[in-house]
Formats: structure tokens, sequence, C-alpha cells
């Protein structure tokens, strides 16, 4: 049962931070607590981490990523192909991790707790036993 509920813990954990993620750049969290609070803000991050990137190709890039996190962050609190979901984000959140280490320094990478989140991630990914996850209800014999 214990590995269940790290399972449960680990998808809750990093589909909420996509999704929280997600919300604030749309600008739908306070001011006061919000990271970048609207799309500028997050675009003009995106390419401070991404110096090498086309300014023109920012917005896209901005709206990938975006699109990405809103998914994965649907599917991990869901329970929909979760295996294939979390290796998924640990490529993600890893190369974001990456971005933010050769633009700015490894401590923003660190700060951030990218790494870690990218590692929670793959080794979800290992975790084949189902708990709570709309993948059982596909999973079910006739």
């Amino acid at each position: 049962m214990y590995g269940k509920i790290v399972k449960l813990f680990l998808r809750l954990g990093i589909g909420v931070g996509f999704l929280s993620a997600v919300a604030d750049r749309l600008g739908f969290w306070p001011d006061t607590i919000a990271a970048w609070g609207n799309w500028g803000s997050f675009l003009d991050y995106t390419a401070v981490i991404n110096p090498w990137v086309p300014e023109t190709i920012i917005p896209i890039l901005g709206f990938i990523a975006t699109l990405a996190e809103a998914l994965f962050g649907l599917c991990l609190l869901l329970g929909f192909k979760t295996e294939l979901i979390a290796k998924l984000s640990g490529y993600l959140l890893l190369i974001f991790a990456l971005a933010i280490t050769f633009s700015s320094g490894i401590k923003g990478a660190f700060d951030y707790s990218v790494f870690a989140a990218s590692g929670a991630a793959f080794a979800l990914s290992l975790l084949s036993d189902k708990y709570l996850e709309l993948d059982l209800l596909f999973s079910i014999k006739k």
C-alpha cells in the first residue's frame, strides 16, 4: 500500500505543479504570490533561459511548453497513461533544468528544484501498480 500512496503523491505533486505554473502564466494567481503573473512576463523569462532561440520563436516555444505542462498535469492528475506521461514529464523538466543551468547557472535550477522534479517524474514512470488512476478503467479485462 505504501508504494501506491507514494505513486499517488508523485502524480498529484507533479501534476499540480505543472497546472499551477500554467495558471500563473495565464494570470490566475494573485500578483502577491505569482512568479510571472502574466503571459508577457512568462515569455520574457522563456527568452532569458533560451538565449539561443530567435526572438520570433519564443512565443511558439512558450505556447508548446504551456500546452505540454497543461496536458501532462491533467493526465497525471487523472492517472491517464501515467508511466508514459511521467517519462515525458521527466524529459520536459530536464530540458527546463538544463536551459536554466546553461543560461543563468546551476543555482537557479537547484533553487527551483527542477532536477529533483525531473528525477521524481522519472521515478514515477517506473511505478507500474495502478492506484486511483483512469488507466484502471482501460485495463479491466472483459
